[in-house]
C-alpha cells in the first residue's frame, strides 16, 4: 500500500486510519519497523498515531533515550512504545532495556524508528513503513505488510 500526503497533517490522518485498523496479537508484542531518511514524516506519523490513542505527552523522537513508553488506558492496546535505533550499532546497544520482555507483550504496539539498522531483532511478522521526501512538504509512505 502506498500513500502521497501533501502535509504534516495528512500524514498524520494516514496515521490514525492505520492505528484504527490494527489489534494486539496473541503470541506477542506488534511491531512497526519505520525507516526513512532524516525529515521524511517518521516523527510526524508518530505523534499522529499516538494522539489517536489517547497519549497526550509530546511527541519527540527518542534519539537520545532511545526508547520511551507510554500507557494507553482503556483502549486494545495497553503500551505504546516508541524506539529510535538512529545510534545502535548492534543488538547489545538494546541491553537493559528490558527489550525482549517488550516484545513479548501481548497488548505492546511498538513503534521503531531506523528500524533497518537492527533489522535481525523484529519479528519476521512486523509491519514496515517507509518514509519518502517528495519535496517541500510532500511525502509518500510506503506500507508493507509480513
Amino acid at each position: 500500500m502506498e500513500y502521497q500526503t501533501n502535509s504534516a497533517q495528512e500524514t498524520q490522518k494516514i496515521a490514525r486510519e492505520f492505528v484504527e485498523n490494527l489489534s494486539p496479537k496473541e503470541d506477542g508484542a506488534l511491531v512497526v519497523g519505520i525507516s526513512g531518511d532524516l525529515g521524511a514524516g517518521k516523527t510526524t506519523f508518530i505523534q499522529g498515531l499516538a494522539g489517536s490513542l489517547g497519549v497526550e505527552e509530546k511527541i519527540l523522537s527518542p534519539t537520545f533515550v532511545i526508547m520511551k513508553r507510554f500507557e494507553i488506558g482503556g483502549g486494545k492496546f495497553a503500551n505504546l512504545y516508541h524506539f529510535d535505533f538512529y545510534r545502535l550499532e548492534t543488538e547489545k546497544d538494546l541491553q537493559g532495556m528490558d527489550f525482549e520482555e517488550i516484545m513479548s507483550g501481548p497488548r505492546n504496539l511498538v513503534l521503531i524508528e531506523w528500524a533497518e539498522k537492527l533489522k535481525n531483532v523484529l519479528p519476521k511478522d512486523a509491519i514496515w513503513i517507509k518514509f519518502e521526501h517528495g519535496g517541500e512538504d510532500k511525502r509518500k509512505i510506503i506500507f508493507n505488510f509480513q
